[in-house]
């Protein structure tokens, strides 16, 4: 295979995408093989569906794509992402998953009815084995058709998986029934299966297994499905991000403004923002002053003040006056675009959590089909002959195929995600449930996660002499007429009072503050250096509040009218209600909170202390936030994390369990593991519950499951195996999984104790 185009990543490192893989067994099996290569390192994700490799000058892309393709999967390099607003972009995204829902809701279709015949004699009607016969069909055949194709692949090289087990048990149990219906004595008319437990002799003539083959395909292709659908989410976070940005600009160009889409912007170029825009990329202020909403990118509550000669970052709001901004990093260089890539490569860093069916299929497969030849072998060296030989040996495959492991997993996924919904707990897949029970530590993102994320008035404090109530009834009505998100905060405050009087004269003096008249007073709200500019005078108590009201991680403005300064005003991003009791039930699972935030000490630690968190890890960029998760799980913990806003979502995906408030961004949630609907911290404590639940179900349905099989095959082998006996074993076990699952049912939150 030819490759004409340059790699997306740098010399000696390729990203392919992988086609073809199954389970997390075959992309252990695609990481020996390239790892075999001399001078090569890879790391081969099931759930992203990629492999990272970094190897030497010796080696090519085509040797290593050609080293994937002798494996038995395709491989190939991604193509390059488009962005929506991309002519070449396609109107709709591709159901991938269209050819597998169509295989499902065949196979639901037509094998129900097979199921309800085999296990219900009273409606065995004349001839209806015939009937089985031709809606098991193409269930077996259609339906079946990626298990045997991956059954024959991993045949090839010499493998055996899950696939395998299915393919050769269906396939099996199919071949049987087509030889006892037109060879032996099983189609004949009035043929039953009668309700007969007891253990004797048979030579399988008279006996079908339609039922097996048709049930196992369909609960097999319902768990399959599941799972494709989960692992499709894995790329959303990009696409998420790559969605964040402002899609057009006003660029200056020869004094006229010009809008373009932003993906035509250059670096040099002068353009402009204005109030409630998004900044369209990385530049340089050069006229204008405002406050700037960086919370999506930075996780600082508290809007940035900026000015000519400041930085700025794509994607963050414009929350006060007009801008003009030169471009200094656009496309792949800026900060977003960085942020993509941080998110990717915590991803794909994961380790692909192995399910629990793959773990016990790598002993339980070989060891069935080792069984199924030596009990041929047996019978065939002790002279009995080539007939019962054959009917033990394919006994033995049917009663090992796994039915109720088919409905085990599924199942139990299905009544916990479905109770997790109805709490506002969204579970993603199964390979999140494994890492709920190891789970050590937890990381906690403050604003949006342990705050509310939105200012609000803390505290009025007014001088001596004065009253609290008009301090804020006259601060509130002058800061209304504001859209600086910390006048906001106030006005709101002040309007939950009783209605705020009218402003005349109102000014808005960028970067310090407001100015107006209210009830014939001249108010001025904003800064210290504000109000000393107009002559007024600090007090010694005015002072040692602001100085509290720092101290505590507020932020804090001064108001004063008529020549004297009235008292402060203290907003603060406020803790939610349920966090306290939140971080005690965490505790009370084992696990250790730590409060991670890109806030200042102060902030952090106020907010540390008012819930009960020990460990406070302050002034993090986004990148740092993904090094402290990085560094923790170097210490040998292991790393839940919970935020909501862009600036989490890299750590998320780094995090063993990513745990996104619903009230956060799309890319956190994508991002993530487990959503949490409500944006209530307590909602993690249920997740982490739930999933943990959900884990021992499965765990338990998995070892009945094999329990029923692994004690028939004894009688199997043997050569005793009524047909019945195993209808019933699957059809007991089938059941007892499913009443298991449901359990899942009684969940309770602990919002409701």
């Amino acid at each position: 295979m030819a490759i004409t185009r340059p790699l997306p990543v740098a010399p000696n490192q390729i990203e392919l995408s992988i086609g073809g893989m199954t389970c997390s067994s075959c992309a252990s099996r695609i990481e020996k093989k390239l790892n075999r290569m001399e001078g090569v390192t890879a790391t081969v994700n099931y759930a992203t569906e990629k492999a990272y490799v970094t190897y030497d000058d010796a080696i090519t892309p085509d040797a290593l794509i050609a080293t994937v393709e002798k494996t038995g999967y395709t491989a190939a390099l991604p193509p390059p992402p488009v962005s929506a607003d991309d002519p070449a972009a396609p109107a709709e995204p591709a159901d991938d998953l269209r050819a597998l829902r169509t295989r499902l809701f065949t196979a639901i279709a037509l094998s129900v009815p097979v199921i309800v015949l085999a296990m219900v004699p009273a409606w065995q009607f004349t001839y209806w084995q015939w009937a089985s016969l031709t809606l098991a069909a193409p269930v077996v055949v259609y339906g079946g058709l990626p298990f045997h194709k991956a059954a024959w692949t991993n045949l090839r090289h010499g493998a055996a998986t899950m696939d395998t087990l299915v393919s050769l048990g269906t396939l099996a149990a199919f071949g049987w029934s087509l030889w006892a219906l037109f060879l032996g004595t099983a189609g004949e008319p009035g043929m039953t299966h009668p309700f007969s437990l007891a253990i004797g002799g048979t030579d399988g003539m008279d006996a079908v297994y339609l039922e097996a083959a048709a049930g196992v395909t369909m609960f097999l292709l319902a768990g399959r499905y599941f799972e494709a659908r989960s692992k499709r989410r894995a790329g959303a976070a990009l696409r998420a991000l790559l969605e964040m940005g402002a899609k057009d600009v006003t660029v200056l160009r020869g004094g006229a403004e010009v809008r373009i889409p932003v993906g035509q912007l250059a670096e040099g170029d002068r353009f402009l923002v204005r109030p409630g825009e998004k900044i369209a990329t990385d530049g340089v202020i050069e006229d204008g002053t405002s406050a700037v909403d960086a919370s999506m990118l930075t996780g600082e509550s508290v809007p940035v003040e900026v000015g000519p000669g400041d930085t700025v970052v794509g994607a963050t709001v414009n929350a006060g006056g007009r801008l003009i901004v030169r471009a200094t990093r656009v496309g792949a260089d800026t900060q977003l675009a960085q942020m993509a890539k941080l998110v990717e490569q915590a991803q794909n860093g994961k380790a692909a959590a192995q399910r629990l069916a793959d773990r016990i299929s790598g002993v339980f497969v070989p060891i069935v089909i080792a069984l199924a030849v030596a009990t041929l072998g047996w019978w065939v060296g002790t002279g009995s002959g080539w007939t019962p030989a054959f009917t033990a040996a394919v006994a033995v495959l049917i009663i090992a195929c796994p039915c109720a492991l088919g409905l085990a997993t599924p199942t139990a996924l299905l009544v916990g995600t479905g109770r997790g919904a109805q709490l506002g707990i969204l579970i993603k897949g199964p390979e999140v449930l494994e890492s709920t029970r190891r789970v050590d530590t937890i990381v906690l993102d403050k604003t949006g996660t342990v705050t509310t994320g939105r200012m609000t008035l803390a505290a009025a404090v007014a001088a001596d002499g004065q009253e609290p109530d008009e301090l804020l009834r006259l601060a509130a009505a002058v800061e209304a007429a504001s859209e600086h998100p910390i006048a906001q905060a106030i006005a709101r405050a002040g309007a939950d009072r009783g209605p705020l009087p009218a402003v005349t004269g109102f000014k808005n003096l960028e970067g310090l503050g407001v100015t107006g008249t209210v009830d014939d007073h001249d108010v001025l709200v904003g800064r210290p250096q504000l109000l000393r500019e107009h002559g007024y005078t600090l007090t010694a108590d005015i002072e040692r509040a602001l100085k509290a009201a720092r101290e505590s991680g507020q932020t804090a403005v001064v108001a004063g009218w008529d020549g004297l300064a009235r008292g402060i005003l203290a907003v603060s991003d406020a803790v939610k209600p349920t966090s306290r009791e939140a971080i005690t039930a965490l505790r009370g699972l084992g696990l250790t909170p730590v409060l991670l935030t890109g806030d200042n000490e102060n902030v952090a630690r106020a907010v540390a202390a008012e819930v009960g968190i020990d460990e406070v890890i302050a002034d993090v960029l986004p990148a740092g936030k993904v090094d402290v998760v990085k560094r923790l799980q170097e210490q040998g913990k292991v790393v839940a994390m919970a935020g909501d806003g862009v600036n989490d979502a890299a750590a998320l995906a780094q995090a063993d369990l990513g745990l996104a408030m619903g009230t956060g961004t799309d890319v956190a949630i994508e991002a993530s593991d487990l959503t949490l609907v409500s944006g209530d911290l307590r909602a993690a404590v249920d997740a982490i519950r739930l999933s943990r639940r959900t884990l021992r179900i499965i765990k338990s349905n998995l070892f009945w499951a094999f329990a029923y099989n692994v004690a028939a095959l004894p009688l199997a082998a043997a050569g005793l195996l009524n047909p019945m006996i195993a209808g019933a074993a699957m059809a007991f076990s089938s059941v007892f999984v499913v009443g298991n699952s449901l359990r899942l049912r009684r969940f309770t939150s602990i919002a409701t104790r």
